[in-house]
């Protein structure tokens, strides 16, 4: 009776120390890389909003983008890696944005000033086929 007992633990301790390795080996296989490519792509995104001057067209967004790329860094610093990704692809957006804001507000200057010079090469023309007649 002694001998049943002990195999009963023996049993118990491999499948005590099999659980252990499985949950030891799928924490290990759960825990995320660190985000380079979306830090990276975050980066070129601010450069991006930069070069187009979107500081001086967007500063608000472009403000957006640093600042969750700097949560995206503080949370790599602190192993959080899913947070890392989530702020850095936020960053990214925020600086596409940007970008876009700032072509688009461009566009509507470079827009204003054809139709001024349009309108003002119409009253030269009617002065010029005024005067001839």
């Amino acid at each position: 009776m002694n001998s049943t007992p002990s195999l009963r633990d023996g049993s118990r301790l491999r499948k005590a120390v099999s659980l252990t390795a499985l949950l030891s080996l799928c924490g290990c296989a759960s825990t995320p890389r660190t985000p380079t490519a979306s830090l990276q792509q975050a980066r070129q995104a601010i450069a991006t909003a930069e070069q187009a001057q979107a500081g001086h067209y967007a500063p608000g967004e472009l403000s957006d983008a640093r600042t969750q790329l700097a949560s995206a860094n503080s949370a790599v610093t602190v192993k959080q890696m899913i947070a890392a990704r989530q702020f850095a692809e936020e960053s990214t957006a925020d600086a596409e944005l940007a970008t876009a804001k700032t072509a688009d507000i461009k566009a509507h200057a470079v827009n204003d000033e054809m139709k001024r010079s349009t309108a003002t090469l119409i009253q030269e023309t009617q002065r010029s086929s005024g005067a001839s007649q």
